[in-house]
């Protein structure tokens, strides 16, 4: 009997270390799927950090070219970003290089203890590390992301400020708890995406999550975010507004306002998105609109926010 319960205990660790192993084969056919894009790694500390690098063929001759760091949403990978925001292409007609970071436990640390990861110092790092191996333009380095991808931009904009030229956040605002300690050390451009009827990021600001689930921290306000940064950047004018022609009828609408004059030419430009929801404006409904809202086609983040970065360079 005793040898029999030795034989299935076996029996059962094989088969965990079988089940580890595909989960294992599984990621890492994805990573090697996710648009063709290879898959690298580097040692932060401790911590072997992976990301996706999609290089156009060929880069454009002597001249440096721009890179676009693009930051996944919580419980997200790298490889679900390429297929999502359709920076590859993007990235070939117009000459940049793109990269998709990879969080160590499925969430960035943005300031709302979701992670305890130091992922200021992986971004530094990556950073650095991508300069070796590609021409890249110093001056010309952006962050963007959704969800906790766009908060965690914000916290790149507070405490990278003197490698990030400007960032993009998509439904997602501030942190509150980053408000206090955000001290940037130079006036940087921001960009903000964010439907009114955002289930999991209230645009008014409060609790951030499904309703009636897990809370997940606070954010402050559409409104209070794009304030905090035009007082950063001593931005006093007032905003350039327009409501965007309607393209398709999926009943959402898109206003922007531009806020210019900023130190060192920075700005704040915000789409408020009517009726859309927790998604990438132009990217596909990735889960019912039940549960995250509408993804709106009146607005195609992925290219806006190419345009908004080609005007932001480092001084």
């Amino acid at each position: 009997m005793r040898r029999f319960v030795v034989i299935l205990l076996a029996l059962a660790g094989f088969a965990v270390v079988a089940v580890a192993a595909r989960r294992v084969a599984f990621r890492m056919e994805l990573r090697r799927q996710a648009a063709g894009d290879p898959d690298h790694s580097i040692t932060v500390g401790t911590l072997t950090r992976h990301y996706l690098v999609h290089v156009p063929a060929p880069l454009p001759p002597g001249r440096p070219a721009p890179l676009v760091l693009v930051f996944h949403g919580g419980g997200g990978h790298d490889w679900n970003m390429p297929g999502h925001t359709h920076f590859d292409s993007l990235a070939d007609r117009d000459g940049f290089i793109v990269a998709y970071p990879d969080s160590v436990n499925r969430n960035w640390n943005d300031g709302r203890e979701l992670s305890s990861a130091d992922d200021v110092a992986f971004v530094r790092a990556l950073i650095g590390e991508l300069e070796r191996a590609y021409p890249i333009d110093p001056h010309r380095i952006y962050a963007t992301g959704i969800s906790n991808g766009g908060f965690f931009s914000n916290r790149l904009a507070c405490e990278l400020t003197d490698k990030i030229a400007a960032i993009a956040s998509v439904a997602a605002t501030m942190p509150e708890p980053l408000v206090p300690t955000c001290k940037p050390s130079r006036p940087i451009s921001v960009l903000y995406m964010h439907g009114t009827k955002d289930p999991l990021v209230p645009i008014g600001g409060g609790v951030v999550g499904l309703p009636h689930g897990r809370s997940h921290g606070r954010n402050i306000s559409l409104a209070d975010a794009a304030q905090f940064w035009r007082t950063q950047d001593q931005i006093s004018s007032a905003p350039v507004a327009e409501d965007l022609p309607v393209r398709v009828n999926d009943r959402t609408r898109v206003r922007r306002e531009v806020w210019s004059g900023g130190k060192q030419n920075t700005q704040v430009v915000v789409y408020t998105i009517e009726g859309g929801g927790h998604t990438w404006p132009g990217g596909e409904q990735y889960l019912p609109a039940l549960v995250v809202g509408k993804a709106s086609h009146n607005l195609d983040a992925t290219p806006v926010i190419w345009d908004f970065f080609k005007t932001q360079s480092l001084p």
